[in-house]
């Protein structure tokens, strides 16, 4: 009895200074701040993503885009676009004049959307957001943002709290290389996360301070939802954010491609087939811009313009999964169990590729490194000579999460 006053004050403190919310009887930890936006920073900034849209149209699986002008997309109010000269129409200039021909007759992604068609030509889909959306994302700060694995080490202490983020991913050493680009196929898995977490299978380029990740996530904070979505994420010049939620994000070339589209049917592990897409991320050896490709045909999504970052090639590259715990126990990574080598069962990553400094397609990539920052929750196996008939170099990974 004599220890419940300094108790309850240590509960109070907690309550008031950090909103931190401890459940012996669940391990549930979740740090929790007040919003950094007052409700005039909230309205300006939902007038910087919800342009005003020429219309309003809905995905077959009813989410709502506003097909906003090309030239009004958030990525155009960035300081250094006044005077730029891009257009809807523009493609990587690098690219063979048949590559263009065959980009310019595609009939596009038209059966994503209700109307069969999407956007009207010159406009782009972006995803209508909502305060609740802003205020959500917000509510734990910078330690939700997605992040690279090359500066977490591995787990060297018995509390299972010192990191949110945790990795099972191959990577590139740090040997001082250049990169130019990567690609992959991603199988498409819906791991079971909790409202404040997310699990993402993604491919991850970094260039000094900066990155841009492209690839998959269940976060039910970005989407409301807890099935497997399409995201990019920038961090650039010290500004983040997701898809084009702030002036670093991709500028969109298609008025029929939607970020945040749902990538259902998930793959179902055993089956004798699986769900993969196709994803790129190529710089443009003519003017240094990078481009989002996706799909088998490597078609040309958006881009960003060279001089967003402050270092003009990668000097690192990474695939494979990223969670953000918030609480236990963690999320799934994947499928959900320890990866053990055989594509029916386990989450991968195939076919991964860097492009070099000399602009030439390794995709053997045999200098690859494995890294997993706490393998109580989450594994990774890197496959080189892949035994499976045209998978490349795969990478195998997942687990149940932390405190299973």
């Amino acid at each position: 009895m004599e220890v419940r006053g300094p108790v309850m004050c240590v509960l109070l403190m907690c309550y008031i200074f950090g909103h931190i919310i401890t459940s012996h009887n669940s391990c549930f930890i979740e740090a929790r701040s007040s919003s950094k936006y007052g409700d005039l920073e909230i309205e300006k900034k939902l007038r910087t993503i919800n342009k005003p849209a020429v219309k309003i149209i809905k995905t077959i699986h009813g989410e709502k885009y506003g097909c906003v002008d090309f030239f009004k997309q958030p990525a155009f109010d960035h300081p250094s676009m006044k005077n730029h000269t891009y257009h809807y129409k523009m493609r990587p200039i690098s690219h063979s004049e048949e590559k263009r021909k065959r980009e310019t007759n595609n009939t596009g992604f038209g059966y994503l959307w209700e109307n069969g068609v999407g956007c009207p030509i010159g406009t782009v889909p972006i995803r209508r957001i909502t305060k609740d959306d802003i205020l959500g994302l917000n509510s734990l700060e910078d330690i939700y943002t997605p992040r690279s694995s090359y500066n977490t080490s591995t787990v060297g202490t018995s509390d299972p709290y010192y990191d949110q983020h945790h990795f099972a991913v191959g990577r590139t050493p740090n040997k001082g290389m250049v990169f130019n680009g990567a690609t992959m196929e991603l199988c498409i898995t819906a791991p079971k996360v909790k409202p404040s977490q997310f699990s993402s299978a993604r491919l991850h380029i970094q260039m000094g301070d900066d990155f841009i990740q492209m690839g998959i996530t269940v976060n039910p904070l970005l989407y409301k939802d807890d099935q497997p979505r399409l995201f990019v994420y920038t961090k650039a010049g010290g500004q983040q954010c997701y898809n084009h939620q702030c002036d670093v994000g991709m500028i969109s070339v298609r008025e029929d491609y939607p970020m945040g589209l749902s990538m259902l049917p998930a793959s179902v592990r055993g089956a004798k087939t699986s769900y993969f897409s196709s994803f790129g991320l190529i710089k443009d050896k003519a003017n240094g811009n990078w481009w989002f490709e996706f799909g088998t045909d490597a078609e040309e999504i958006g881009f960003w313009p060279s001089n967003l970052f402050r270092q003009s090639s990668g000097n690192y590259v990474e695939w494979g999964g990223e969670v953000f715990t918030a609480s236990l126990p963690g999320p799934q990574m994947g499928y959900g169990i320890f990866p053990f080598q055989q594509v029916r069962y386990d989450a991968y990553v195939k076919r991964v590729a860097i492009l070099d400094d000399n602009y030439n397609f390794d995709t053997k990539v045999d200098y690859m490194e494995s890294f997993s920052d706490d393998n109580r929750g989450y594994q990774v196996i890197d496959f080189v000579k892949s035994e499976f008939q045209d998978a490349g170099h795969i990478i195998f990974y997942g687990g149940p999460g932390l405190d299973h």
